[in-house]
This record gives C-alpha cells, sequence and structure tokens, in this order.
C-alpha cells in the first residue's frame, strides 16, 4: 500500500514538472519580439539611388535598381520616363545593344509628350549604328538607324537630339551612297549600261545630299551618251548645272552644245 502510494506520487511529480517545462518554454517562446519588417525606401529616394550607380559608372546595379522601380512606380508615375529611359541607358553601357534599341523603341513611343522621347529615339538610332559593322555588310542595322535619325529630325525637329544626329545621317548616307554607287561603276565598266543607269539613279533618289551625288549624275551623262539617250542626257546636264553648278568637270561632260553629242566623257570619280 504505502509502495504504490509513493510510486503514484513519484508519477504525479514527475507529470507536474513536465507540464511546468512545456509551459515555460511556451512562455518563453511566446515573448519572442517579432523582428520588425524592413523599412519601405521611398521611390524618389531609390531613384536617386540608382541614378548615382548609373553616374558612377556601376551599370549593372543601376540596371537592377530600376527594374525594381518600374514594378513600384504606377503607370502614370512622372518618374517613369526617366527610369524606363536610364534602363535602356544601362542596357547600351552593358553592351546589349539589341535589348537597348528595343527598349528605347519603346519610351520614345509610350512617353512621347516627354524630353526623354527624342533622346530614346537618338539612342535607338545609335544602338542600331552601333550594331551595323560596314557598309558592305548586311545593311538592315544601318537602315534602320537612318530611318530612326530621320524620325527623330521630323518629330522633333527643333530639339537637341536632332542636330546631334545630323553628322550620323550624313555619315550613313554617303555610306550608302557610295556602295549604290559602286555597283553602277561595277556595270558602267562592263558597259551594261542599263543596269549602270539604275544604280546611279538610286543614288540620286535616295541620297541627293551624299558626296556622291553630283558623281552619280554624271556617270549617267556618260551612260547615256554611250547608248545615244539624248533627251535624257540634256535633262541631266540641266539638273547638274542647277543643283550641282561646281560639279567636277561638269563642263567638259555638259558643254553648252551637249545636243549635238560631241561632248568628252569626264574621267569617273573611282
Amino acid at each position: 500500500m504505502m509502495l504504490g502510494s509513493i510510486r503514484r506520487g513519484l508519477q504525479s511529480l514527475v507529470l507536474a514538472l513536465m507540464m511546468g517545462a512545456s509551459t515555460g518554454c511556451f512562455l518563453h517562446h511566446g515573448a519572442r519580439t517579432p523582428k520588425a519588417p524592413p523599412p519601405v525606401v521611398p521611390t524618389d529616394v531609390e531613384l536617386e539611388r540608382a541614378m548615382r550607380l548609373f553616374r558612377h559608372g556601376d551599370f549593372r546595379k543601376a540596371q537592377i535598381a530600376l527594374q525594381r522601380l518600374t514594378f513600384e512606380l504606377g503607370p502614370s508615375a512622372p518618374e517613369l520616363a526617366q527610369v524606363r529611359y536610364y534602363l535602356a541607358e544601362s542596357w547600351f553601357q552593358l553592351g546589349d545593344e539589341v535589348q537597348a534599341a528595343a527598349d528605347f523603341r519603346k519610351v520614345a513611343d509610350e512617353f512621347s509628350t516627354t524630353a526623354y522621347a527624342p533622346l530614346a529615339l537618338l539612342r535607338a538610332g545609335d544602338a542600331n549604328l552601333r550594331l551595323w559593322h560596314g557598309p558592305e555588310l548586311d545593311p538592315a542595322y544601318g537602315e534602320t538607324a537612318l530611318a530612326i535619325y530621320q524620325e527623330l529630325a521630323g518629330r522633333y525637329p527643333d530639339s537637341d537630339a536632332a542636330a546631334r544626329a545630323r553628322p550620323h545621317v550624313r555619315r550613313l548616307e554617303n555610306q550608302f551612297a557610295e556602295k549604290t554607287y559602286k555597283v553602277g561603276m561595277f556595270y558602267l565598266r562592263r558597259k551594261a549600261f542599263d543596269s549602270a543607269i539604275i544604280y546611279f539613279k538610286d543614288v540620286i533618289a535616295n541620297w541627293p545630299n551624299a558626296a556622291r551625288a553630283p558623281d552619280a549624275l554624271l556617270r549617267l551623262v556618260d551612260s547615256y551618251r554611250a547608248i545615244g539617250y539624248t533627251q535624257e542626257l540634256q535633262e541631266t546636264c540641266e539638273h547638274l548645272r542647277r543643283f550641282y553648278p561646281t560639279a567636277p568637270k561638269l563642263d567638259r561632260t555638259c558643254p553648252a552644245a551637249v545636243e549635238s553629242g560631241t561632248a568628252t566623257p569626264s574621267t569617273p570619280s573611282l
């Protein structure tokens, strides 16, 4: 009897100790203060940080910060144009011209009334120009760059971006004109005059301000003379005198008595 009472007492004591330990553990953990969430950084502060990273040349980190801002800013936020523009600029600086060109194009189209639109068109042209490695290669990127620069001049003619694009336009026009002129000369030397005429006309029609335009007209005169197209020869000489009066050897190629067909072909400008 006494032994049973002692055993029951020990069991009660163990149970009480276990319950006390469990309660103490619960109270201990329940007393912990939950960690506070990280403070929310205002978007203007985050934007300034992203721009600081960009200005310091840390384009990868700037890109991450700008990408985060595109999700945090609402679609009507005035800062969104700036964020999207510099995100595209980050791609450009990191060497991904294809992505940069696409993103600049979107900025120009989606934020057309902001100051970033003409800049975005300029940089979209620049990205395509960097992707084009020479006039003898596939002209697609060069043609796209020229079209974008011309669009910039049409949409924002008085902008600083349009002024900055003009040297690129002249360079591209001269490159395309040179390439086409050389093809015309290839056919002219082989006396394939009809084919040569097509390419020389192409130079004049598409790039009238290029350095090769007067040369193309002179070669047109030579081609027309070779196949006896007197009327076309006269019209081309009149065009030369009117628009390119200082063209080299113009008087020799187009003398006053050009209708007689006795003029001497000028030496081709290679």
